[in-house]
């Protein structure tokens, strides 16, 4: 069987309407799985209406592609050939950067397999923990606010873009491995590694002492400013977020 009820079997990147996920997709744990246990070679998580409320995690130990509790949103999981397209609905009645309610979805993903990791329309609040992951690429489009990222060792040249603003943003990767920071638009205190930037206008360009001789590094670049933004070596065994989980 290629694909489980509450999938969406034709390209995952159209236009579709949003509906609640009927409740015979999920098993008794609120986990959701229309994937295939066939893996392919490599993996693409996509969000194509932003990823708000929501913790990224690799799993060792999944049988299927990946793994969802996105709780009671009205959501959109589609798969096709490796990709994951996830589509969640914003708050209606409000702003939903405003709301509070409830816990944070989870999707895990399958570690063996190398995967690029994509955001349409904007995050916030929203936590990557790739540390367990062969990642290709991260790129967030529509601007970030509250976003964390715990970065794998990398595998030749890693791009990690976000496009249309940073806010409050920490990004972490393993102690000794090299990086780059570009940032287009501007910054308000600013942390690459043990240098500080309280304010800076126009381009910046920053890297690690050991960027150019590196052969696995990481390009992180930033565009329409940066506010509170970090770039730091994780150092031991810290990880996990820094805001709560719950969402309390």
């Amino acid at each position: 069987m290629d694909e489980s009820r509450g999938t969406y079997p034709t390209n995952p990147g159209s236009s579709i309407p949003t509906r609640r996920t009927s409740p015979e997709d999920w098993d008794g744990s609120g986990d959701y799985f229309p994937a295939p246990l066939d893996l392919p070679r490599s993996g693409r998580l996509r969000f194509t209406n932003g990823a708000h409320r929501i913790v990224i995690q690799a799993n060792s130990r999944l049988r299927g592609l990946y793994r969802a509790r996105l709780g009671d949103r009205m959501s959109i999981i589609g798969v096709l050939r490796g990709i994951v397209t996830i589509q969640i609905p914003r708050f209606s009645g409000g702003d939903w950067l405003n709301d509070r309610s409830g816990r944070l979805a989870e999707v895990e993903l399958n570690a063996s397999i190398p995967w690029d990791v994509e955001v349409r329309g904007g995050a916030w609040r929203l936590l990557a923990d790739l540390s367990g992951l062969c990642l290709g690429s991260l790129k967030v489009d529509g601007g970030a606010s509250r976003l964390e990222v715990v970065l794998p060792a990398p595998s030749g040249i890693v791009t990690m873009v976000i496009l249309g603003g940073a806010s409050n943003v920490a990004i972490r990767r393993p102690e000794g491995v090299a990086a780059r920071l570009r940032v287009d638009g501007g910054a308000t205190n600013l942390t690459f590694d043990y240098r500080h930037i309280g304010v800076a206008g126009g381009v910046l360009d920053l890297q690690s002492g050991d960027y150019d001789g590196a052969a696995d590094r990481y390009d992180i670049a930033v565009t329409g400013g940066a506010n509170n933004l970090s770039i730091d070596k994780q150092r031991g065994s810290r990880g996990g977020a820094s805001f709560d989980r719950e969402g309390k």
